[in-house]
């Protein structure tokens, strides 16, 4: 359930998915353009007992103890010796503080061998391949001088790379397209779980909480946006005034209240279309909007409402047996009225049929 529910939070933000990865891939592309290209060259040595000192089972023991890896690790030290480095650079004729940012020097032991792999990483492909092999040949030398039972020799010249190690466009755009959908994603369900109780927020804005049918204030909005959307179309709006409500609401306890209340917003959307608009305008009267309804259709409609709100209304667990006398009054809209026009006629026509002008519907047609 909860897959299906995130899969149509996706749905609904698909554009918000889209866009991260399209901005992933233009910063993956800028970055590539802007970066520098780096180049790496490694060398690789291997550490050996001296056989011009070591004979016989020595040679044995010699390598069982190379694998105690501090005889290794010492000489990957050597490697990594910023003396050895700078005195590279020297020779070089390199200025040290020019190398400072865009070289850097790593020595690594190969697991289960007795090899070293040096790597030199820098904007010039020339300059690492020949750093890495210098900087070898001179801890050789350094390390011939105090360690002559185990030798270290090179075994993998550095080569001058021809491709750089990075960036590596097709490989970051496939990295930015990967964050860019995971991170999408995340936003357009974060943007959903925060709409969703905005959204919340705002029906609740909109809705009377005692019948879940519109409160006045949104109802007149809705009659404003269907007068403007369709200024030609003939809308009815008329009004159901509930004598005798009053007195039951001040006297029944508040469930009996709630349930008397639902039970006429029952009898309303039963009585109605799907695409009727009820909302509540006092404490004792509803408002319905019909869209594209002539008046004589309007005025079949309310009597219909009054007559099924007329009927009694049961509630036996609190024993009572509700009677309410209901008054009508309705008003067409045809193209040359205000919204606020059209409710004073639907207030108009209520106030005659309480006033005995008229029988229990009063009906105000208006047109151009």
């Amino acid at each position: 359930m909860e897959v299906r529910l995130y899969l149509q939070m996706l749905r609904r933000g698909w554009w918000i998915v889209l866009l991260t990865m399209l901005a992933a891939v233009n910063l993956a592309l800028v970055a590539a353009y802007l970066a520098t290209p780096m180049y790496e060259a490694s060398a690789r040595f291997i550490v050996s007992p001296n056989s011009d000192l070591v004979t016989g089972r020595d040679v044995v023991t010699s390598l069982e103890a190379l694998d105690k890896r501090s005889i290794i690790s010492t000489y990957a030290e050597f490697l990594n010796s910023t003396r050895i480095y700078n005195e590279t650079l020297l020779a070089l004729r390199l200025d040290p503080l020019e190398m400072e940012d865009d070289y850097t020097v790593t020595t690594v032991v190969l697991p289960d061998a007795n090899i070293l792999e040096l790597s030199v990483s820098g904007t010039d492909p020339n300059t690492v391949a020949l750093l890495a092999n210098e900087i070898g040949q001179r801890a050789i030398s350094n390390i011939s001088l105090l360690y002559q039972a185990y030798n270290i020799t090179m075994l993998d010249p550095a080569i001058a790379p021809v491709e750089p190690y990075s960036p590596q466009p097709l490989r970051d755009l496939s990295l930015a397209l990967a964050l860019g959908l995971v991170g999408g994603a995340a936003l357009a369900i974060l943007s959903e779980q925060i709409r969703i109780p905005i959204e919340a927020y705002r029906q609740r804005l909109r809705v009377d909480s005692e019948t879940g049918v519109y409160n006045s204030r949104h109802f007149q909005q809705m009659v404003e946006d269907e007068l403007l959307q369709n200024p030609t179309t003939v809308t009815s709006v008329g009004l159901v005034d509930l004598t005798g409500l009053q007195d039951y609401v001040e006297t029944l306890p508040p469930v009996a209240t709630q349930k008397l209340l639902t039970n006429i917003t029952e009898i309303l959307r039963r009585e109605l279309r799907g695409n009727d608009v009820i909302g509540r305008w006092t404490a004792t009267s509803f408002i319905v909007m019909l869209p594209s309804t002539p008046g004589s259709a309007a005025a079949r409609t309310f009597e219909r409402i009054r007559s099924a709100v007329s009927q009694p209304m049961e509630l036996a667990q609190y024993g009572e047996t509700i009677n309410l006398k209901p008054y009508t009054g309705v008003a067409t809209y045809d193209g040359n009225m205000t919204p606020l026009e059209l409710i004073g006629q639907v207030k108009s026509a209520l106030e005659n049929t309480h006033r005995g002008n008229t029988g229990p519907l009063e009906s105000a047609r208006i047109r151009q």
